[in-house]
This record gives structure tokens, sequence and C-alpha cells, in this order.
């Protein structure tokens, strides 16, 4: 059960195009990719790709990640503006407004 809930949640941030905070995170901490890359235990190459926003890694890689720069794991990703959404298919802002 619980591996379906990370199933789905990858699924839905992948299909949300969910943007990562990491980048901020890691100015504000003023920690580098590299010295996190070490501490999360992956190819450093590859935690560029993820604070680049090139890939969306798996969850378990975000909760390390979380661990490691000891914030929880729903500070990683950025706080949707408010009436503002992400198209799930073509990527673009949608403005909501009331009518």
């Amino acid at each position: 059960m619980i591996r379906y809930k990370y199933l789905y949640l990858h699924y839905n941030l992948k299909r949300y195009n969910m943007d990562l905070r990491i980048k901020e995170i890691l100015k504000e901490k003023k920690i580098t990719a590299i010295s996190l890359a070490d501490t999360v235990g992956m190819a450093q190459p590859s935690m560029s790709n993820i604070v680049n926003g090139k890939v969306m890694p798996s969850v378990e890689t975000l909760e390390r990640i979380a661990f490691a720069l000891g914030v929880p794991f729903t500070d990683l990703f950025e706080h949707p503006k408010q009436n503002i959404i992400t198209c799930p298919h073509c990527n673009g802002k949608i403005k909501i407004e009331k009518g």
C-alpha cells in the first residue's frame, strides 16, 4: 500500500509539473549542489539535473534531499501563486478569475 502511494505521488508530481525549490533552499542555506549530492549519496550530474529542474526525482530521492537540507518534504515544492495553475498538458500558466 505504501509503494502505491509513492507511485501515485510521483505520477502527480510529473503530471502537474510541480516546481521544486531546491535551488532556492540551497542558496538560503549556502550549500552547494555538489555537497548536497555527496550528502544524499548520488552523482553530482544527477543532482545538478534535479536542482535545475531538468528531471523530476523519485519520491524517495526527494525525501533524502529534504532530510539532508533539514527541511520538511513539503518545503521542496513551490507554493502555488494565488489564482494561477499550471496546465498538465502544455505546462502553460493559467490565471483563474472569478466570474
